[in-house]
């Protein structure tokens, strides 16, 4: 098949649909298909040309109501557009977050071949969020014509769009590689300190100033615990103050961490938290160190919930409840016959969400939908 992954955001720059996008193509491309990324190059970059990439319009920065940035589509070449899908003649186009202005509409109002959509985020429960909505909804409608087929990426992930069309919308989750993130072959030395880590953006809806306050009552009981902040994000300097203000000892921030240093942390870790409150749709972070045998808490947002079934239910905390989160954090630091239960579930209750069993699901998706697309054109 030739397949077109619309990918609205820059795919110069870190980002998780971004890195599920490429893994998607890079599985695909493996089992023979001819895959091209369609993506805007970011303003001003020195980026001109990138193997299985074709850049069309220029994205830039966008702050949103929950101050992550990103970068999205701004400008659209229409010329470009239609010269790329008259060359190119995709089998199937398919969208990634098709609601985030303006590429995939512009290219959607040209396409012929089967349009396939997946939604990723979940749009939080806010006032602020709620105003954008109403301004982004009309868009969205717009683009909904055009598609053939929907998925999302977690039943959390699809309530925005459900609330918009009566069209089935097909569950596939977000991938890793398991080849990749896997326990360690040998147990690496532990230091005198338990370690708790935090690896993600340092903004307000991740939640970290409720784990610098569990924290801070966990020491009160457990003096011989550490707490690893790595990520970088508008709070940061906030997060320090913070934990400065607290009194906290054994904390470190660390700031933005390469993928090798990731994987460190993630092997040598004694605990794994991602306290996230809201706008959190599968929890990739999570998977990783779920994969690598890494025994997690999670908030209670809408997203880990969902992920965090049968065992894994008990990884789930309230991240506002400070007494609460501190003593969940004590219990999965230092029960062992919990710790390796929970372990053992995690092993096996991952391998669904390795890329090949995802990238399965696509590939039968695709083929369904070419099928039904020639049987009525």
């Amino acid at each position: 098949m030739k397949i077109g992954l619309v990918c609205p955001y820059s795919i110069t720059k870190r980002g998780g649909v971004r890195e599920i996008v490429i893994a998607t193509k890079d599985e695909l491309v493996r089992r023979g298909h001819d895959v091209k990324i369609i993506t805007p190059l970011p303003r001003g970059s020195e980026v001109k040309q990138l193997e299985d990439v074709i850049f069309i319009g220029v994205s830039t920065d966008f702050h949103s109501p929950t101050r992550t940035t990103t970068q999205f589509g701004a400008t659209v070449d229409n010329d470009k557009i239609d010269e790329v899908l008259t060359s190119e003649q995709f089998d199937i186009l398919h969208f990634h977050e098709p609601w985030i202005p303006v590429l995939s509409r512009q290219i959607l109002q040209r396409s012929r071949s089967v349009n396939i959509a997946t939604f990723h985020a979940v749009v939080p429960e806010t006032l602020m969020s709620r105003t954008v909505v109403r301004v982004v909804t009309p868009y969205l409608k717009s683009v909904m014509k055009y598609l053939d087929v929907l998925t999302a990426v977690s039943e959390a992930g699809s309530e925005y769009a459900r609330s918009l069309t009566d069209q089935p919308i097909s569950i596939i989750p977000d991938g890793i590689d398991l080849n990749r993130f896997r326990p360690p072959s040998t147990i690496p030395a532990r230091g005198k300190l338990k370690s708790i880590l935090y690896i993600g953006r340092l903004e307000g809806r991740k939640g970290v100033k409720y784990l610098l306050h569990a924290y801070q009552l966990l020491l009160q009981v457990d003096p011989n615990v550490e707490l690893i902040i790595a990520g970088d994000g508008p709070d940061r300097e906030k997060l320090e103050l913070l934990s400065e203000d607290l009194n906290l000892t054994h904390i470190s921030f660390l700031g933005y961490v390469s993928d090798e240093l990731k994987l460190e942390l993630l092997t040598k870790a004694d605990l794994f938290c991602a306290p996230s409150i809201y706008g959190e749709s599968v929890g990739v972070v999570l998977l990783e160190a779920m994969a690598m045998g890494l025994v997690t808490i999670a908030g209670n947002n809408s997203g880990y919930a969902g992920l965090m079934q049968g065992v894994g239910a008990i990884s789930i905390v309230n991240p506002r409840d400070a007494v609460e989160f501190a003593r969940r954090l004590g219990v999965l630091l230092n029960e062992p016959e919990l710790r390796r239960l929970w372990q053992k579930w995690a092993l096996n209750y991952v391998k669904q969400f390795d890329y090949s069993n995802v990238v399965d699901q696509y590939e039968s998706l695709y083929r369904k939908a070419l099928k039904q697309h020639a049987s009525t054109h």
